[in-house]
């Protein structure tokens, strides 16, 4: 039976081409607010970092009526570290909205959701985003459109797909771009043609609700009053509060409960129902052991519903407790033991993350797996903001063997950079084994170079690469796949500054090692042996002492004496000092500082 009353959709895009953006349009003209109602922009980024990155890091959801029509609607990350979040959303819906830049066109993660949209055989509605723009290109990008499919192998019927032209921010999408570029519309523009292409393009979700209940989990949330919360879809039958339900892990029943309380989602809200059926996407509580991909069935016949599949992670890090002289000043959760607790937690919640013991330790440091390092570096900035400190080793790959050679994971790195920067780009990524394989110039004064190059050629790369370009190039990469081990290449081509004692780094010291190269410290900060203070300007570490005073004479000369003027200190970002770390090098991550320091406290 199809609940023609129902539409799920997932918005997939690359990041930054309008899909948060897109989905506030869509609640403000589906009536949810009033008008002069005051709502944030990028409502759906709900989580501190989502809002100070500007990104979407979580998969969300909510609902718009349209008509008689309820659209439940699941906005998705577009960073490919965060690609398992897109592959379990998938599962939850019968369609996707496929937004596209209308100048920068397909990118790297692109390409990702959409192979993941394919596999799932999920038809698509095309939005060409920021039409608006004064660069833009819609026809060669739907051209790139087409190629992106018949080179992902799409059949005659998902190159069927309708075409929308749009302006996220101002709330405007068009059936044609001749209406989308006329300045003076016959008609008031509105998101409408969106709406009425989801209702007629995306299929209506089929489910019996007379046949044994199904539903999958796969997200979680959490209530106050009523605890863990699973949302997903209702694949078949029907579901009452208070009714006992069967909780299946890997096929098998692990827990008989009835259900406390049923949610489905109105606009941003979870609102209470008695009894959902087939076809909707709900919120159950009453499961306190249910994570994501476990199954919620009928007590009397249980079946399972296949599992969440994700790709596995491609880099490893270690993390271990703070064993620096600092350790224990600066935050409240310091044991591994509350260190394991919250590794195991996050990857009970994250489908993307691995954690083990490292086998080699003492049971004190845990290697976690993920897609890449801002997926890491999101994990750990949220741990030091519960008041952890914590160990980082530097990212490593994955290995595999496979028939009988080691091979390493390979990704696909899209820059996108002023014509007079392509040649130093080049020389820097292919001495780090990248292989251009395309390069395209739109006469805009700007380049685009795809390189395959292998995951550990990136790391400490990105901030060379904003040097390299001054600021002016943009970088993205996916995953794709292994490749034979390509050998060895140098990495980070500077040393370190490191203090050789301990005490508080001093003016005087830091104002004549500004010479040697970059300094990380401010005066008063305290320091230790084995702390990097700064960046060598030659390839080789140098010990320094960042505590010497100027020695109090009674000679005084003209002009000796003025106040010493500092360079600001080069301040890294999280996720750029997890890429700085060469192999004798930690970080050490407190809810106050990061700091580099080497693992070994004497030269």
């Amino acid at each position: 039976m199809r609940r023609d009353n129902i539409r799920n959709v997932a918005i997939v895009a690359h990041v930054d081409h309008g899909k948060t953006t897109l989905v506030d349009a869509m609640l403000w003209q589906s009536g949810l607010f009033r008008e002069n109602q005051a709502v944030r922009e990028r409502v759906m980024d709900n989580l501190d970092l989502e809002r100070e990155k500007g990104i979407t890091i979580m998969a969300k959801n909510t609902s718009i009526n349209y008509g008689s029509v309820k659209i439940n609607v699941v906005d998705t990350p577009g960073h490919a570290d965060f690609g398992g979040e897109v592959e379990r959303t998938l599962s939850m819906v019968e369609g996707a909205l496929l937004l596209v830049d209308a100048s920068e066109g397909p990118l790297p993660q692109t390409r990702f959701v959409l192979q993941k949209v394919l596999e799932k055989r999920l038809p698509i509605v095309t939005v060409i985003n920021k039409i608006d723009r004064p660069d833009r290109r819609p026809g060669e990008v739907l051209d790139e459109i087409y190629s992106l499919l018949i080179d992902l192998d799409a059949d005659d019927g998902q190159l069927e797909f309708p075409v929308l032209y749009a302006n996220a921010k101002a709330g405007l999408a068009f059936k044609t771009l001749a209406e989308a570029l006329d300045p003076n519309p016959k008609n008031q523009p509105s998101l409408k043609p969106l709406f009425e292409s989801i209702v007629a393009n995306i299929p209506a979700p089929i489910g019996d609700p007379a046949a044994p209940a199904q539903f999958l989990a796969t997200n979680l949330e959490y209530s106050d009053y009523l605890g863990r919360l699973c949302v997903g879809p209702l694949r078949a039958g029907s579901l009452k509060a208070g009714q006992e339900v069967a909780l299946l892990k890997n096929g098998v029943v692990t827990l008989k409960a009835p259900l406390k309380a049923i949610f489905t989602f109105e606009g941003l809200a979870r609102v209470e129902t008695s009894t959902v059926e087939a076809g909707d996407i709900v919120a159950l509580a009453g499961l306190p052991e249910a994570y994501i991909g476990d199954t919620v069935a009928d007590p009397i016949n249980p079946k399972a519903l296949p599992p969440v599949v994700v790709d596995e992670p491609t880099i490893v890090m270690e993390f271990s407790v703070n064993s620096s002289p600092l350790a224990g000043r600066e935050g409240t959760i310091l044991t591994s033991r509350q260190i394991r607790a919250r590794l195991e937690k996050e990857a009970l919640f994250n489908v993307s993350i691995r954690v083990t013991v490292d086998p080699a330790g003492s049971g004190e440091t845990f290697q976690v797996g993920a897609r890449g390092e801002l997926q890491l570096a999101v994990l750990v900035e949220t741990m030091r903001r519960e008041g952890f400190e914590l160990t980082l080793g530097p990212p490593k790959i994955i290995v595999k063997e496979i028939d009988g050679r080691p091979h390493e994971p390979l990704e696909l790195a899209v820059l996108d950079l002023p014509e007079e920067y392509v040649g130093v780009v080049a020389e820097k990524m292919t001495a780090r084994k990248g292989r251009v394989v395309k390069l395209a110039n739109h006469g805009s004064g700007r380049v685009r170079l795809e390189v395959q190059i292998p995951t550990r050629g990136l790391f400490g790369y990105r901030g060379q690469f904003m040097t390299d370009t001054r600021g002016l190039g943009l970088f993205n990469a996916i995953a794709q796949g292994y490749a034979p081990y390509s050998g060895e290449f140098k990495g980070r081509a500077n040393g370190s500054l490191v203090a050789d004692r301990q005490g508080v780094a001093v003016a005087y010291a830091l104002y004549h090692l500004q010479p040697r190269g970059s300094i990380f410290v401010n005066p008063s900060d305290p320091v230790y042996p084995g702390l990097i203070v700064g960046e060598n300007s030659r390839p080789e570490d140098i010990w320094v002492n960042p505590c010497k005073e100027k020695k109090l004479t009674n000679i005084r000369a003209s002009g000796s004496d003025e106040a010493l003027r500092l360079i600001p200190p080069r301040r890294l970002s999280l996720e750029e000092a997890i890429e700085y770390l060469r192999e004798d090098e930690v970080l050490e991550v407190t809810p106050k500082a990061t700091r580099l320091r080497k693992k070994n406290p004497r030269p």
